[in-house]
């Protein structure tokens, strides 16, 4: 049998796997019965497999739905894969960000259930304190997840590699309404019942832990090894770098972000004095980009074919972005629960059916202003979209006027 023959014919034994587990199989009997192929599978055969299985018409939710199953029966496989990784490597730190993570959310477990065996709020005061500071650092953690979706995942995409990522982020969804969850629980506990406060804090505490370490499990033994099978050397470097753009959390240990020998990049700019003509004026291309750079506002530009092409890079941007989505399609740039809304915007400027898109969101106490512009070329022809995002909140409060400096 030729090596040709056996990679294809364990893909399709693969996909039996699946197929038969999503027909409601037993876990065991499946196990048992593709052993022989079980033994020899990788993390990135698997991840290869239910990407396929998906472009094939099976829905991503189901497979999210089951993701739990599937690795009660690859479980063995994927321990064999070991990631290890020196100091300072991408996947170092967000594991020692999980190790920390989990950590939190089993201390928060133990002190729900110290307040369960409580009497009242005033008995419980030192465990509140511990409480607030657990939710400091879970709002905190919010970069980690932010790095990956800016700056993992899109490396793992241009490498085919896209349903796992989209998959992990729509879990990463489903951590934020959980910590949401919680944060609105410990703010609003003095307008409630102790009794109601002991419950709710218990399940919201149970149900963080649960979601974790299933999540961290996943990312830890089937993504992480599959992007140190296809990202290259010198993307990681590249990974590493965009990184420490986007910044760690407040708890990420200093020995996770030191800097390996192996993984130091310098990247330097190449000035060039070249004229940009335009019908009204000129600039050189250091002029357009401090131009760019210093208007009050975000912008990405993203091309005909839906690929993002330009960000400026503001000094305080209201959302991050990353070399790494640059050549990403937009849709892969936004969680799956909002992607048919981006789709409708590029699909009605496409068909002229509207110019521009607008929303306002709170965010950390401040209100944003987004806007989506068609972008046209002189004869009428669709080039692309542009993303506009401003800070209004001072804006709002602008009154009457002002004439001296």
């Amino acid at each position: 049998m030729s090596e040709s023959f056996d990679k294809e014919d364990k893909k399709e034994s693969l996909k039996e796997i699946i197929k038969k587990l999503h027909e409601g199989a037993n876990p065991e009997e499946v196990k048992e019965e593709f052993k022989e192929v079980l033994k020899d599978i990788t993390p990135v055969e698997i991840s290869q497999i239910e990407e396929e299985l998906i472009r094939e018409g099976m829905p991503r939710e189901e497979m999210q739905k089951l993701c739990d199953v599937h690795l009660l029966v690859f479980r063995e496989a994927v321990e064999r894969e070991k990631t290890s990784m020196p100091s300072g490597h991408p996947i170092h730190t967000l594991m020692e960000e999980h190790k920390i993570l989990l950590q939190f959310a089993d201390t928060l477990k133990n002190i729900a259930h110290r307040i369960k065996e409580a009497k009242d709020f005033d008995s419980v005061a030192r465990e509140i304190e511990q409480i607030k500071h657990i939710e400091k650092h879970l709002k905190d953690s919010e970069s980690h997840y932010v790095r990956e979706e800016n700056v993992l995942f899109p490396y793992l995409e241009k490498h085919g590699i896209t349903q796992p990522p989209a998959i992990m982020w729509t879990e990463h969804d489903k951590i934020r309404e959980i910590k949401k969850n919680l944060y609105r629980l410990i703010d609003m506990r003095a307008s409630m019942t102790f009794e109601d406060f002991q419950e709710q804090l218990e399940e919201a505490s149970i149900s963080l832990a649960e979601m974790l370490s299933s999540h961290f499990y996943k990312e830890n033994n089937i993504l992480f090894p599959s992007a140190l099978e296809v990202v290259t050397e010198n993307e990681w470097k590249e990974v590493r770098k965009q990184f420490d753009e986007l910044g760690y959390c407040c708890f990420t240990p200093e020995h996770a972000k030191d800097v390996a020998a192996e993984i130091k990049m310098d990247i330097t700019e190449v000035e060039i004095g070249d004229k940009i003509l335009f019908e009204t004026g000129e600039l050189l291309k250091e002029e357009l980009k401090a131009v760019l750079n210093t208007l009050p506002v975000d912008i990405t530009f993203v091309d005909k074919e839906d690929t993002v092409r330009y960000f400026s890079d503001s000094k305080d941007r209201i959302f991050p972005r990353t070399k790494a989505i640059i050549g990403r399609k937009v849709q892969q740039c936004h969680p799956q629960k909002s992607v048919h809304i981006v789709e409708q915007i590029l699909n009605d400027f496409k068909n002229d059916r509207k110019t521009k898109a607008e929303f306002w969101i709170p965010l950390n106490e401040r209100l944003i202003y987004i806007r989506y512009f068609a972008l046209h070329d002189k004869n009428g022809d669709y080039l692309g979209c542009l993303e506009v995002t401003q800070d209004i909140t001072d804006i709002k409060k602008i009154e009457g006027e002002k004439r001296l400096l």
